[in-house]
């Protein structure tokens, strides 16, 4: 008679491997957004003089090299350094709290690709905020004499990350609703 306190085999890789593999897969997304984000950043500032402006698709869109000591919009740039440090902060809050819902939601793919978006976002600009003490933002669109707060790649996907989360949060209530 086999012994009732005996623990069933446990699969090869242990019993989390199953969760890890995706997991794997979204924090290399991350990790990619991240490089992406930083490449073009260094290129940017080494190509361009501080406020120099490159027509691109003139007259919307123009590369130029900004400095956001603050964060989106230049909310708190003037801050007086201290902001350098609650972002900073911030992002790393987030990226635990995002670590930790990419590992406990690996398998529910829109909400890892939204997740891991905001993730890689989030630590390229943290990276420009203790690399440099500010953000380096480039892209600049405008009409006529209005113009968009210059961003970067960090910033485009902590933005596309945010709208698909929001769809998924749609589709799932949608999923949820008695038909």
């Amino acid at each position: 008679m086999p012994d009732p306190a005996a623990r069933p085999p446990v699969a090869p890789g242990g019993p989390n491997a199953a969760r890890l593999r995706p997991l794997a897969g979204w924090l290399a997304w991350a990790l990619v957004l991240v490089l992406l984000d930083q490449a073009t950043k260094a290129w940017v500032s080494g190509a361009l003089g501080y406020a120099q402006r490159v027509p691109v698709l003139p007259p919307v869109f123009d590369l130029t090299l900004l400095h956001n000591t603050g964060a989106a919009f230049s909310f708190l740039a003037d801050g007086g350094g201290a902001q350098r440090w609650l972002f900073t902060g911030i992002a790393a809050a987030a990226a635990v709290l995002i670590l930790r819902w990419l590992y406990t939601h690996a398998t529910e793919r829109l909400l890892c690709a939204a997740l891991a978006s905001i993730l890689g976002g989030a630590l390229g600009n943290a990276i420009d905020r203790l690399q440099h003490g500010h953000v380096v933002d480039f892209l600049l669109f405008y009409w006529r004499d209005w113009y968009f707060p210059a961003f970067n790649l960090a910033d485009v996907a902590i933005t596309c990350g945010a709208a698909l989360l929001i769809l998924d949060e749609v589709l799932r209530a949608r999923r949820a609703r008695p038909s």
